[in-house]
């Protein structure tokens, strides 16, 4: 069911409440639903502006004018999962954030959901300060993946070499720095982690973000990270 949150303070049409985090909860569970909805309401930085039960529903609240900078979504739900939710919701609205939240890392459905445009991904058995600290992470542009699957994630991307295989990082006109940087975002860390292992300013870092962005065609981090993880 979708639900909106008709008393939300923020609104696309004001920027004065930018300081809030304006999330939109997708769980075909109920119960999950109105849970998350009173734990992360706790934290006064993010508002909970709706919710829905699948991926459909979370579109149509997004058409209805729900406004949303982070959708906090699960994975396997009935009708339109999270991996198709994630696809249809990223090609009408690019700017949104997308965290999976599930009790599965199903390898097949994290790819995809990644794929598909997610910039994060957690599972369920994470404590209620790490799922909020999780939605403010994506919202600052940053990629959040839970340890183990990133560790599995570059266990399936990473090809067996070969002696005579071509390698793609070499032609992809990516300086030693930008690449150290790009596979830096591909083990999930935040600018401010990169900035203090490669002994840059996070102002530095930006700037080499956007020139690998702009370099390898890509729309974000997530992709970088899958980028870099299939080489």
């Amino acid at each position: 069911m979708i639900e909106p949150n008709e008393n939300n303070p923020a609104s696309h049409s004001d920027p004065t409440h930018s300081s809030y985090i304006r999330l939109i909860l997708v769980d075909d569970d109920p119960f999950i639903r109105e849970s998350l909805k009173v734990l992360i309401g706790l934290d006064p930085s993010i508002t909970v502006t709706g919710t829905a039960g699948n991926g459909h529903e979370a579109l149509a609240l997004l058409d209805s004018g729900a406004d949303a900078d982070v959708i906090l979504m699960d994975i396997r739900m009935p009708e339109c999962d999270g991996v198709e939710g994630t696809k249809v919701i990223k090609t009408r609205y690019p700017d949104i954030r997308i965290l999976m939240l599930t009790t599965f890392d199903d390898d097949e459905y994290i790819i995809q959901a990644l794929q598909n445009g997610a910039s994060g991904y957690l599972l369920k058995n994470v404590p209620p300060d790490r799922i909020i600290q999780g939605i403010k992470t994506v919202h600052r542009g940053d990629m959040l993946i839970h340890p183990d699957i990133a560790s599995k994630l570059a266990g399936l991307l990473r090809p067996t070499p070969t002696p005579s295989a071509h390698d793609p990082l070499k032609s992809s006109g990516l300086t030693r720095m930008e690449l150290s940087v790009a596979q830096a975002i591909s083990e999930g860390l935040s600018n401010k982690e990169i900035a203090a292992k490669l002994f840059l300013s996070e102002g530095t870092v930006k700037n080499y973000v956007t020139d690998i962005l702009g370099k390898l065609s890509l729309r974000d981090r997530t992709q970088i990270a899958i980028y870099i993880l299939k080489k």
